[in-house]
């Protein structure tokens, strides 16, 4: 914003009267040289030229102007930035009436604060704006920690505005009404500030559950009319948040739904390595649909199973929560059936597969039925010339032979999970698993064998007289 005051405007008179008021304005025309062919220009002037001209007025009627909540925090950052605190009369000292009014901030009513928070969005982050966000902040709702029901650890929690007196005649939706009532008159707010929102409300312990859906309800309200630009920062600032609240208290499926849109956007790699350990902490609240992203742009295998062994990762790694057996089954299951859908796909590569093949634990897996049944769809899509070179089963005995007792070495994708060598829990999975998957490979040979002595069998008999052999296969 470029602002200019020029003697040729408003006059030797003006300029007496408003440098009585400013201190900044009064040492730069007291160091001018010619004094006639003055001009002041101000960049990025707090409030534009409208608070200017509030300003001009204020000092024009010698320090008596109306203060209020529209106004108050255009005036004082234009204060300061002119330094308006003439100590000469009390009347010239702007700095100090606007104080005065900020310091009645509790009897503002709502409105006034929104109000007064629009204005202060293109402004620089001052104490004054802190100020401001504490006060919305407290009027918003009861802290979590004072209702006695409160949790972080269930999404339907509300933690706040609920009671838990069973004779209270509200339901539970009336309460999350209530709890929520603000979320649309705070989506209007710039991102930098719902990010000095969002901390102010976490430092008072609100409750993790609510923040999280007013973060995504301001992404998606926000896209409506967003540029492209503007949509990069929502997002990025929507995702920061999201990562410092409590895992337990943000909804799988929405995490899953924001993903979707991060793929379409140029979002940074700390966002996205953000919301991948986040769906990753939470693994077993994914569906099928959910796994299913398709691979970028330009890879030839179908979906993008680097994604998903990321999430595995996130999920093995566990953070500061402990992964417990009934979680962990429930990612063997999801994962099984992730394999079998990507299996068929012939641009797979054998080594991702048997990553995820071999990603989880025996303990995740009541049977392996399911993941038999993966490898022989995946073995059935490969290339029949080049099956027992290109297949999984071959990669395993690449890496590590079978000894005599048929303890396998464990050395297939541990490093490429970073899952800890100290794991001896999942150093005899891996072990177990390379062996059951030699097995396989064994059984398949001998089929190809027989196959091989039937099909030379046919061959001989059809040059012959003698009797053809039996049909085995229809």
């Amino acid at each position: 914003m470029y602002n200019t005051i020029s003697n040729s405007v408003f006059g030797w008179h003006w300029q007496k009267i408003i440098c009585s008021f400013s201190g900044r304005l009064s040492k730069l025309f007291d160091k001018s040289t010619n004094a006639k062919r003055n001009k002041v220009i101000f960049r990025d002037f707090s409030g534009g030229v409208e608070n200017f001209e509030l300003i001009a007025r204020f000092c024009y009627n010698y320090g008596k102007i109306d203060i209020n909540p529209s106004n108050v925090s255009l005036l004082y950052f234009a204060a300061q930035f002119l330094e308006m605190n003439n100590s000469v009369s009390g009347n010239r000292n702007l700095i100090e009436k606007t104080m005065k009014s900020i310091e009645e901030i509790s009897y503002w009513t709502w409105s006034d604060l929104l109000a007064t928070l629009k204005h202060c969005q293109d402004l620089q982050s001052s104490g004054i704006v802190e100020r401001f966000l504490v006060s919305l902040v407290g009027r918003l709702a009861i802290p979590s920690e004072a209702s006695p029901c409160a949790s972080t650890s269930s999404l339907d929690s509300l933690g706040f505005w609920l009671s838990c007196d069973t004779r209270s005649t509200k339901s539970l939706k009336d309460g999350f009404s209530q709890a929520t009532w603000w979320f649309e008159d705070l989506s209007i707010l710039s991102p930098d500030m719902i990010e000095m929102l969002i901390k102010s409300m976490v430092s008072r312990k609100y409750n993790h559950v609510i923040i999280g859906r007013f973060l995504f309800h301001y992404q998606k309200s926000k896209f409506y009319i967003a540029s492209p630009d503007e949509k990069h920062q929502v997002l990025e600032t929507v995702i920061d948040m999201l990562y410092t609240l409590d895992t337990n208290s943000i909804s799988c499926k929405s995490l899953f739904r924001i993903y979707r849109v991060v793929l379409n956007l140029n979002t940074s790699k700390n966002s996205k390595n953000k919301l991948e350990c986040m769906i990753g902490s939470q693994l077993d609240q994914a569906t099928l649909d959910n796994l299913l992203i398709p691979s970028p742009y330009g890879a030839s295998y179908l979906y993008d199973v680097n994604l998903v062994l990321r999430f595995l990762k996130a999920f093995l790694c566990g953070g500061d929560q402990q992964v417990s057996p009934i979680r962990i089954k429930k990612v063997g299951s999801l994962m099984d059936m992730y394999i079998v859908e990507v299996a068929p796909d012939p641009c797979l590569k054998s080594s991702k597969f048997l990553a995820l093949v071999l990603a989880l634990p025996d303990s995740a897996r009541d049977s392996s039925n399911e993941l038999y049944h993966a490898i022989d769809i995946y073995l059935e899509g490969t290339n029949k010339t080049k099956l027992y070179t290109n297949s999984p089963c071959k990669f395993i005995e690449t890496k590590g032979k079978a000894k005599k007792d048929k303890a396998c070495e464990p050395t297939l994708y541990s490093e490429r999970l970073d899952i800890s060598v100290d794991n001896e829990k999942l150093r005899e999975h891996l072990q177990g698993m390379q062996c059951r998957v030699m097995e396989l490979e064994n059984v398949f040979k001998k089929m190809q064998s027989e196959m091989a002595k039937i099909m030379k069998s046919k061959a001989a008999a059809h040059g012959s007289s003698a009797r053809s052999l039996p049909r085995l296969y229809s």
